[in-house]
């Protein structure tokens, strides 16, 4: 017999019906224990993986979400955006076009969210980072709203807490971009002076410029189990010292034993942690 279109199998190897594809975004790998995870168990967990508990990176609504009593979190300066100062371009990209395609990718305005919320109904002035918005870097208008979340917290007589997730200093900034390092470093300064509580939360990464202020001065410092922390990253420090890290080299373990965080809290424990916290410094 001659086979022909007509007559010719469509046996694909498993099936004669139509092969249907997998729908696309169902799974990830997780970086820690490299299983394949449905993704939806993931973001039930909180982000965290059921398998190796590795902490995810997650944008600031989820964070909110997780830390704050619900439909708490009242924003404030929702709408302020950095401007050019330099006219910077890297790679042939623009920072103006830069910030355009990190607001499409992140729903963020700026690398952080401000405002009153509720931990457990412990009234707080909570900060959040956005580690998709220019890697949760620090530049003008990040400076801003955490000297404006401190003063908040001085008008009201409320804690504050901030989830740190960057990785430092917005280079497209140049000077200006420093110059909030001091700024943020002398906002706490008063609010310390004025008897104020500061509870900062180190997430992955949490690194250079915002490790070296505000970050690592709080009177708690919190940080998430296996949380990247330090000034310059492992890979740098290898590129330009020459120097191979031990392992675990600046994770939140690291620091914990060497005396950099006060301790480590699972994100499942996060809220309760920090209402206890509030509770026993009478705030």
């Amino acid at each position: 017999m001659v086979m022909t279109k007509e007559t010719e199998s469509k046996w694909n190897g498993f099936s004669l019906k139509p092969r249907k594809d997998m729908p696309a975004g169902l799974w990830m790998r997780c970086p820690g224990c490299e299983h394949m995870l449905y993704k939806k168990a993931v973001e039930k967990n909180l982000h965290v993986c059921p398998e190796c508990n590795h902490h995810f990176r997650i944008e600031t609504t989820a964070r909110i979400e997780y830390l704050a009593d619900e439909g708490s979190f009242q924003e404030v300066l929702a709408d302020l955006t950095t401007s050019d100062p330099l006219s910077f371009k890297y790679r042939g990209t623009s920072y103006k076009q830069r910030i355009k395609d990190d607001e499409k990718k992140s729903g963020a305005r700026e690398a952080m969210r401000i405002g009153k919320a509720f931990i457990k109904g412990r009234g707080v002035i909570l900060g959040v980072m956005e580690p998709s918005f220019l890697m949760g870097s620090m530049g003008l208008v990040v400076g801003e709203k955490f000297c404006v979340a401190v003063e908040k917290a001085m008008e009201e007589s409320l804690p504050l807490v901030v989830v740190c997730c960057s990785g430092g200093a917005r280079m497209h900034e140049g000077v200006i971009s420093l110059g909030q390092m001091a700024k943020t470093s002398a906002a706490l300064a008063k609010y310390d002076e004025a008897g104020g509580l500061f509870i900062s939360v180190l997430t992955d990464p949490t690194t250079g410029g915002v490790t070296a202020s505000f970050a690592m001065l709080g009177d708690v410092i919190i940080a998430e189990p296996g949380a990247l922390i330090g000034f310059a990253g492992p890979r740098t420090i290898a590129e330009t010292i020459k120097v191979e890290l031990e392992e675990g080299f600046q994770t939140a373990e690291f620091m914990l034993e060497h005396g950099f965080v006060d301790m480590i809290v699972h994100r499942k424990d996060l809220r309760s942690e920090i209402a206890r916290l509030i509770d026993y410094c009478q705030k």
